[in-house]
């Protein structure tokens, strides 16, 4: 019997390559835009344009930049896109009234700020394009394959620049920056830099090292889900997830954070807590245990110096709180926070261009209405999505690095920066976007990777 060739102009050949080509593209977004947009988007200046491979290769890539990596994302899903999905009126009411609010406040700005808040208004459309690419488009996607292999690829660059600034890489470019000349290294010489090169808390692809934190806690959990669900062999398994692993847990230790420190024990012991029996509660106590040691041991003279950060940041919130208090209705314009510090600190206050809490960033930049609508959009969903992920570990893994963005924005400022945001946005946008009828209809043939069946989050 004559076996019947698929036609390659019916609609289910066309649906299959639209799939596979829109898995493709969020996987290679997602393996690039961690790494070339680690940048605040504030610091757009900062960044010069490539002149080179080398540059393309190993440097940031200008904010301008991040306008085609939005192209990209909204192509991948728009080619595998149903528009089906619905989350809550009130959640997608309180991420759209945030952003207009936002545009809103833009208007109040002086024309000094204009800079600040056209870069700020870009960062936030970008979250917008994100978070529907991940409702309408991801979450149609039946193999995620390509999405998991673009984490863990993006992630490995993450955690190899870092482990080579530990091992020399930090060294090399003190002493490269020694031997340039006087004319370039004033060009350089940025607080920024100088603390960057002065410090041996490694910072990866990122700005800073909080910032290199906030991206491993995000990408982990999701590219370990993908190891792990992968299964050609047992031993290779284990062996590129734990290399994975320790590789991260060693980059975040250098980093020096204490928020993502603690942050990510608190993610170690959520996971811990879906592990069936008793021996759930021994491996808690021990995990907390040994990390509170490690970050007492770790940080005991950052503390007994005085918590200088610490200081620091209850400076800039005081601030914010005072602008919130001076222009409640609109604030001052997106992205302005710096310029009205500058003005209002101590002179004593060390000088910061983020306030260091995105959710208070809100109220002074865009007043109380933007604080109140960003903080129900951002809490409302980790605290409603977490019940639809306790029994899929794909979605758990999704819901772990957003909880560590949200949780993380009460001290550092991730929403400015496009390669934390919007793999954020578009990771939440994908756990709103799934659904029971969804997994059983269009995920159900998978291949290798098994995604569980779990009831809609909302």
């Amino acid at each position: 019997m004559t076996r019947r060739l698929p036609n390659p102009s019916s609609p289910v050949t066309r649906a299959g390559a639209r799939q596979r080509m829109g898995g493709i593209l969020f996987g290679l977004w997602l393996a690039i835009v961690p790494v070339k947009f680690g940048n605040p988007v504030i610091f757009a200046a900062m960044l010069g344009t490539p002149q080179d491979f080398s540059e393309m290769l190993f440097a940031a890539w200008p904010v301008a930049w991040g306008g085609i990596a939005l192209c990209v994302v909204a192509l991948a899903a728009g080619l595998i896109s149903k528009w089906s999905a619905r989350p809550p009126i009130w959640i997608g009411g309180a991420l759209l009234g945030w952003f207009a609010w936002t545009i809103l406040s833009s208007f109040r700005g002086e024309a000094a700020a204009l800079p600040l808040i056209h870069l700020t208004l870009f960062q936030f459309t970008g979250c917008i394009v994100c978070f529907a690419a991940g409702l309408f488009g991801l979450s149609e996607l039946r193999d995620w394959r390509p999405v998991w292999i673009g984490v863990a690829l993006g992630l490995a660059v993450i955690v190899g620049t870092a482990l080579d600034q530990h091992f020399g890489g930090l060294e090399a470019t003190r002493q490269w920056f020694l031997e340039q000349p006087a004319a370039l290294r004033t060009g350089l010489d940025t607080p920024e830099f100088r603390q960057k090169m002065l410090s041996d808390r490694v910072f990866g692809t990122f700005l800073y090292p909080n910032a290199l934190a906030g991206g491993l806690l995000l990408l982990l959990p999701v590219a370990l889900t993908g190891i792990w669900q992968w299964r050609p062999s047992s031993l290779l398994r284990w062996g590129l997830g734990g290399v994975l692993a320790v590789g991260s847990l060693a980059a975040l230790y250098w980093s020096r954070s204490k928020s993502g420190w603690l942050i990510g024990l608190v993610m170690a012991a959520l996971a811990l807590w879906r592990v069936p029996g008793k021996l759930k509660f021994t491996l808690l106590i021990g995990l907390m245990g040994l990390g509170i040691a490690v970050f007492v041991g770790s940080h005991r003279s950052y503390f007994e110096k005085g918590a200088s950060s610490l200081s620091a940041r209850l400076d800039y919130w005081r601030a914010a709180a005072e602008m919130i208090g001076r222009r409640p209705l609109l604030g001052y314009g997106p992205g302005t926070f710096q310029l009205q510090y500058a003005a209002i600190k101590p002179p004593e206050a060390e000088m910061a261009k983020l306030a260091h809490n995105d959710y208070l960033q809100q109220g002074c930049d865009s007043g109380l209405p933007a604080l109140l609508a960003y903080s129900a959009f951002i809490l409302g969903s980790i605290g409603l999505l977490y019940r639809g992920s306790r029994r899929s570990s794909l979605r758990f893994s999704l819901w772990l690095g957003a909880f560590a963005f949200a949780t993380q924005g009460l001290t550092e400022f991730g929403l400015y920066i496009p390669g934390l945001a919007w793999p954020f946005f578009l990771f939440l946008g994908w756990l709103w976007g799934s659904s029971d009828a969804q997994d059983t209809a269009g995920r159900a043939s998978l291949g290798p990777i098994q995604i569980d069946k779990v009831s809609p989050a909302s």
